[in-house]
């Protein structure tokens, strides 16, 4: 039995946005310059886009203090940030107290080897979901080292599984492992230790 870690869903507003420019961003992979679309039209309406948004925006600093304001569940890192329109995003279910699974199916944007996926996206994903695996089993803290072996290619366009096990706590040393399956088969695996120490939050 698995139990979803996001007690809340945003589909409108800011979620609905950033959704809409994920598309625009694996639009734009997939046209290249090979595609028969007016690409000067489409960046002036994007930077009107862009233009509307920065007229807009609160000073930097605001937005920091608004962005780690909380809980601790942040709406905008590149991996599971529903804000962040360079997240899949990753939705979380927990396995058991210690552990935590993703699916997702990612695309041309995060291509490095042909039809497979970037090697330092594989790190990041693995890197992220060993964090959140800590904090969900109670102790968490900073990425102190990240061991990764790299078995297979990691295939893009079909679903990829990605789980992270937290192992064991030893003072302020947490060990974490995880891995990056397809098709039931091990494309990355990783070892993780933490350290149990944050940085202060904007104020």
């Amino acid at each position: 039995m698995t139990i979803d870690l996001h007690a809340e869903t945003r589909p409108t507003g800011v979620d609905a946005a950033v959704a809409a420019a994920r598309r625009v961003i694996d639009a734009l992979v997939r046209a290249g310059d090979i595609s028969g679309a007016d690409m000067a039209d489409v960046a002036d309406r994007l930077n009107a886009v862009a233009d509307d948004l920065e007229d807009t925006a609160p000073p930097l600093d605001e937005r920091l203090v608004d962005m780690w304001r909380g809980d601790g569940n942040t709406r905008h890192d590149p991996v599971t940030g529903p804000e962040n329109p360079i997240a899949p995003p990753l939705r979380y279910e927990a396995v058991d107290t210690r552990t935590i699974e993703a699916t997702t199916t990612l695309g041309l944007p995060h291509q490095g080897p042909p039809s497979s996926v970037h090697g330092g996206v594989s790190a990041l994903l693995l890197d992220h979901t060993l964090g959140v695996a800590n904090g969900w089993a109670g102790t968490s803290g900073m990425t102190a080292e990240l061991t990764l072996r790299y078995h297979r290619l990691t295939p893009l366009f079909e679903p990829i599984t990605v789980a992270a096990r937290q192992v064991s706590v030893d003072g302020r040393k947490i060990r974490t492992t995880g891995e990056i399956t397809a098709n039931g088969e091990p494309c990355v695996t990783a070892e993780g230790l933490f350290i149990a120490t944050y940085p202060p939050r904007p104020r």
